[in-house]
């Protein structure tokens, strides 16, 4: 019975954990994160949470970006550059942007 308790209380314990998880979108409304021209996203707040979100998702991009490169025969940067010019056009209201100046906006 004690470890059924425990097994639960872990379950618990590992699903309260990822749904207090920073996705992307809530760190682009707020204003924790937003989309940059690069084609990477780039924290606007330094906290550990939206440090750690900031990185893993620019890790996936950069991998991602590396295959079309490769698959097109392209410089990667031209692959990331396009990709974010895209993403910032393509922002919701409410959620930050770096402009072509470097300043933070809300769109």
């Amino acid at each position: 019975m004690k470890n059924i308790v425990n097994s639960i209380l872990l379950a618990a314990l590992l699903l309260s954990q990822q749904a207090a998880a920073l996705t992307l979108t809530e760190a682009r409304l707020q204003g924790r994160a937003g989309e940059t021209l690069s084609g990477y996203i780039a924290p606007i707040k330094q906290d550990a949470q939206t440090q750690a979100l900031v990185k893993r998702i620019n890790e996936a991009r950069a991998q991602h970006y590396q295959q079309l490169a490769d698959s097109n025969n392209i410089p990667v940067n031209q692959v990331a550059e396009l990709a974010g010019q895209k993403l910032v056009q393509r922002a919701q209201p409410g959620e930050y942007v770096r402009g072509i100046n470097g300043q933070w906006m809300k769109k």
